[in-house]
């Protein structure tokens, strides 16, 4: 038997405070539950983060001047509509999104092309995110005249890891008990904290003639590419979509995904362009002692460091579907406790080998090469099915299943995926590679635009012929169908 429908027998319904069991099996509709507006409480609660006032902040330190990186900050986050999009077969088919992208690869091509590259991006997202906190934590022990020697640094760093790890351990259920609770705490603070931010800022910035970029188009397509990579990681809607009923309004399911994301996304964006104008935007969390009182400081801190966690918290959750969908025998939390040890790893390295902003700006620029496509590949198979997705014949792994095509591959979706690829490496414009069409056009970033289309191009070519091929379903996986 395929070892989706046996899980999908024995794992029981998701109850907040008792560690989820079930992992990327096909969730049973009896067990759906809840409304689409539940995921607008969960993404605001990973959103309201640190990260994106940062990113505000290097947006700035392009050279661009306050209203084009103000608006750098919005176009990136228009691509939250792709994760809204994404959490849409949640409901139609009970599976997270690295079950559901087997549609678009097959069941063997899915496992490095999807699930692996998946699980790959949210380690390092999750390593950024402990490092954003546990820097918070540096700074909140200093403010509170401790000496921060490394064993204290490598004590902030595990205890951030232990509390975030813990939550995503418990799962579903858990994460959206918790999420109004993170998002009432940060948001409250992030408010204040924009008051000062505001009141602070210099309306009249202009950035430092080293800092000036002498081709503004080139320069804001690269600020595009940075801001929209944090939306482009976030491939896995339907993770936390496949516990609502089949038939909730897809557009609510859209909707509420998206601007979970996208509100907090550009208005901390926006904060950390305009802190930029007055500090120095290097090291935020030291440089914001000088436009906040002495008794918020140390709350600003607190939260930085919370927003972290409450971000990795999905991250986390998501890569331990990711791992399993790729193979690994392994539990969805034994998964989750994989990713803890390598993010804490990968965290270390980028605060004490490596400079962390630098860090954080490579790697942001180098994986829209590879996101962008993905997300236009997953879109566009949503749109060409209609949405219609067999949660139980995806997770159907045998030769026999209709998501097997050749030889467990879909040519249409891979061939589509690597086209995209290839022009973005083509179009990437990063401190390490700049590639020969932006060299041509003045070195301007365009792989959020051309890689996303020149996928879907090839995908809706070559798509027709990819579904003629595809196997009709076993009768063990009908019956079970049929009985579910």
């Amino acid at each position: 038997m395929d070892p989706g429908h046996a899980a999908d027998a024995t794992a029981g319904p998701a109850e907040a405070g008792r560690i989820e069991t079930r992992g990327i099996e096909h969730v049973p509709e009896g067990e759906r539950h809840g409304k689409p507006r539940e995921l607008f409480w969960i993404w605001l609660a990973a959103n309201v983060t640190y990260l994106y006032f940062v990113l505000g902040g290097v947006v700035l330190m392009l050279g661009l001047n306050l209203w084009q990186a103000i608006l750098v900050v919005v176009a990136g986050n228009l691509y939250w509509l792709g994760v809204g999009a994404l959490a849409v077969p949640g409901p139609a088919s009970g599976t997270p999104s690295a079950v559901v992208s087997r549609a678009m690869f097959g069941v063997r091509g899915n496992r490095p092309l999807s699930a692996g590259i998946g699980w790959l991006t949210a380690i390092c997202y999750e390593a950024i995110n402990l490092a954003l906190g546990a820097v918070a934590g540096f700074a909140l022990a200093d403010h509170l005249g401790l000496t921060v020697s490394v064993p204290i640094k490598g004590a902030i760093l595990i205890g951030t890891a232990v509390f975030t790890f813990a939550i995503s351990i418990y799962g579903h259920a858990t994460i959206v008990k918790v999420s109004p609770w993170f998002t009432a705490v940060l948001s409250l603070f992030m408010v204040v904290l924009a008051v000062f931010v505001v009141a602070h800022t210099d309306p009249g910035y202009a950035p430092p003639p080293e800092q000036a970029g002498t081709n503004t188009l080139a320069t804001v397509t690269i600020g595009v590419a940075v801001i929209a990579a944090v939306p482009l990681s976030w491939a896995n809607g339907a993770d936390y979509s496949r516990y609502l009923p089949r038939r909730v309004s897809k557009f609510r399911v859209l909707a509420f995904t998206a601007l979970g994301g996208f509100v907090p996304a550009v208005v901390l964006g926006v904060l950390g362009v305009l802190a930029g104008t007055s500090i120095d935007m290097t090291d935020p969390q030291t440089t914001l002692a000088s436009i906040v009182p002495g008794w918020f400081y140390p709350m600003v801190l607190l939260v930085i460091w919370l927003s972290s966690v409450s971000n990795n918290v999905l991250t986390a959750y998501s890569s331990g579907l990711c791992l399993q969908s790729v193979g690994v025998p392994v539990s969805r939390a034994g998964a989750v406790f994989i990713a803890a040890v390598l993010s804490v790893a990968m965290a270390a390295y980028a605060l004490f080998v490596d400079n962390f902003i630098d860090s954080l700006s490579r790697l942001l620029e180098v994986t829209v090469v590879v996101l962008a496509p993905s997300m236009a590949l997953f879109v566009a198979d949503i749109l060409l099915r209609r949405n219609r997705y067999d949660g139980l014949a995806l997770n159907d792994e045998r030769p026999a299943s209709p998501f097997w095509y050749r030889g467990g591959f879909n040519v249409a979706g891979i061939s589509a995926f690597a086209a995209g690829i290839a022009i973005s490496a083509l179009c990437v414009n990063t401190a390490a590679y700049q590639g020969p069409l932006s060299r041509a056009l003045g070195g301007s970033d365009l792989t959020f635009l051309a890689g996303p289309a020149v996928t879907a191009f090839v995908y809706c070519l070559l798509w027709p012929r990819g579904t003629r091929r595809v196997r009709p379903a076993a009768p063990a996986v009908a019956k079970e169908h049929d009985h579910a």
